[in-house]
């Protein structure tokens, strides 16, 4: 029975194997199509099954993503660059097609401001014009970015490229703005006139005429100062107004191919080549290092006969140069100046000039000193400021300006001291600050702020009279109680909106170009000051100046300029 039961086990087991073989050859039969049978046919089913019977092997993990910051980065760029792109062709059809303009309301005040500078213009950008009834008067229809001017002198730039037309600016107003182009000759405090002449080349029936004001904003700058050294005014160029830059041009091309004439003596060629700088503040040490860079880039390559005898000298009457800067950047410039084979004469004041030579006292290091002869073909006078005629004549109806010497002196408001509705900024006005363009640019500013704020507290103050008065006919008492909250409201805004401070001056650092594409700042950062200079800061000097430009249409004429001169070089033609 035993051996019975174990063949009858053995037969079960082989009829199952049999049946699981059977199933697996007719899958195999329905996959694929029949083929004899043999050892390779059995070696290949044996392998699957082995693979059947194998783990799934998990996939391979995907390549990681690269450079997706580069990709995120030129993604943003290109946005960037049509959002600038958009905004720049948005400003520019602003600029070309301006809107309709409110007209002048004889019932507002008449607000006058003298002159087309830093301060004025800063004044214009930021007031509420249809609040006044405004009038600009200057002899120049234009606002002149001065910061580039040197850099007109030597043709990198051209003088158009940093005029704004006032008109373009006064068009771009909600009310509209009258300009006359005229020099303000003397202002009547008393009798609140302003006199003015046209002084152009062409003439009409009327030349003098007479403009009447209720608040004046007095911002015509100053004049070049001469200190009183004979010979100055007469054998000089100034560097103050675009004619000035024109005319240094014309002198720098004219000493060039004058020492070029033939039989020149060498004394004279050497004297007609060298340019001399009086003044050793950013504008002249600007301008030195342009003239430099002139000669170095084009000049010596056009006309190779003046490499040997072209020399700048910078002449400066303190101990050292660019004295607003720290002493670090004061050692860097004069250190540059000497690669660049600039001399820098400090302790050297002029006392006279003649058309030919300057005599300047010079002192020595032992304290001794002496006068010394300096020969030019050049003279560039830029130093000094000195108060126009205009201002001095108004100085002298204000027994307040009796004891001002430099300008108009004006209080915390910048009002001008003994007046009430004159006020003064820029050059022509005495502050605890220097006179430069950074000043009078945050005072204009400061100037349309107050004379908004002075629009609004009157719009508040007369609405608060009529709710005055309509209370007094109130013929209940929730009508009575309606206007009084009202009338608290008004007194709430009346408050907030005569909260303005006095002027504070906020320094943003100072910039020079020092020639060699390089430069100096010196930046006010949080609590402290940034000093550099290099190449580096030159490019934030270009960077920084362009930005500060008045209009984009400014911006790219300088851009553009610049690209000029790096692939063609400055022009050497006279004109």
């Amino acid at each position: 029975m035993a051996g019975t039961t174990l063949a009858m086990r053995s037969m079960m087991q082989l009829s199952s194997v049999s049946r699981r073989t059977v199933s697996t050859a007719s899958l195999a039969l329905r996959a694929k199509p029949f083929q004899p049978c043999g050892i390779q046919t059995v070696s290949r089913v044996a392998r699957r099954g082995y693979a059947d019977a194998a783990p799934t092997p998990s996939p391979a993990p995907k390549p990681k993503k690269r450079f997706r910051f580069l990709r995120w980065t030129w993604r943003l760029t290109w946005l960037s660059a049509l959002g600038l792109t958009g905004a720049l062709a948005y400003s520019i059809y602003s600029l070309r097609y301006p809107v309709e303009q409110l007209e002048a309301d004889p019932s507002k005040k008449t607000l006058v401001i003298l002159g087309t500078g830093w301060g004025a213009v800063s004044l214009l950008k930021k007031l509420d014009t249809e609040n006044y009834n405004v009038v600009v008067v200057s002899p120049r229809n234009y606002f002149l970015f001065t910061p580039l001017l040197p850099s007109c002198t030597t043709g990198l730039i051209e003088h158009r490229s940093i005029m704004e037309p006032i008109r373009n600016i006064l068009r771009q107003k909600k009310a509209t703005v009258k300009f006359f182009e005229a020099e303000a000759t003397k202002i009547d405090y008393e009798k609140r006139i302003v006199y003015i002449s046209d002084d152009s080349e062409v003439k009409g029936d009327i030349s003098h005429t007479e403009v009447p004001f209720d608040m004046l904003v007095i911002g015509v700058g100053a004049e070049n100062a001469t200190f009183g050294i004979p010979g100055v005014r007469e054998n000089s160029c100034f560097l103050k107004e675009v004619n000035d830059a024109q005319n240094i041009r014309k002198r720098i091309m004219d000493c060039v191919e004058t020492a070029m004439f033939k039989d020149q003596t060498e004394d004279e060629v050497k004297r007609l080549l060298h340019m001399v700088v009086v003044g050793g503040g950013p504008t002249g040490v600007e301008f030195a290092g342009e003239i430099q860079d002139f000669f170095n880039e084009d000049l010596k390559k056009w006309i190779p006969e003046i490499e040997d005898n072209f020399h700048v000298t910078l002449v400066e009457a303190l101990p050292n140069v660019l004295p607003m800067f720290s002493k670090q950047l004061i050692d860097y410039t004069e250190s540059t100046f000497k690669e660049e084979e600039i001399t820098i004469r400090t302790k050297t004041m002029v006392k006279n000039v003649t058309e030919k030579y300057i005599e300047a006292e010079v002192s020595n290091p032992d304290g001794t000193k002496a006068i010394e002869t300096i020969p030019y073909g050049l003279l560039v006078w830029a130093t000094g400021n000195a108060v126009r005629p205009v201002v001095r004549d108004l100085m002298g109806q204000i027994p307040a300006q009796k004891n001002s010497r430099r300008g108009l002196a004006v209080n915390e408001y910048l009002v001008v001291n003994g007046t009430e509705n004159i006020w003064a900024v820029g050059d022509c006005a005495i502050t605890n600050y220097a006179p430069t363009a950074q000043v009078a640019g945050q005072e204009g500013a400061f100037l349309a702020r107050l004379f908004n704020t002075m629009a609004k507290t009157e719009g508040i103050e007369k609405e608060l009279q009529t709710l005055s008065e309509q209370q007094a006919q109130a013929k209940s008492n929730d009508e009575r109680n309606q206007i009084l909250e009202e009338i608290r409201e008004r007194q709430k805004q009346l408050r907030r909106t005569k909260q303005i401070g006095p002027f504070q001056y906020s320094h943003q650092g100072s910039l020079a170009y020092i020639g060699k594409e390089r430069a100096v700042a010196d930046i006010s950062w949080l609590s402290g000051n940034i000093a550099s200079g290099g190449t580096l800061t030159y490019l934030f000097w270009r960077s920084a100046y362009l930005s500060m430009c008045f209009s984009s249409r400014n911006r790219v004429l300088v851009a553009l300029d610049w690209i000029k001169a790096r692939l063609f070089g400055r022009d050497v033609s006279r004109e």
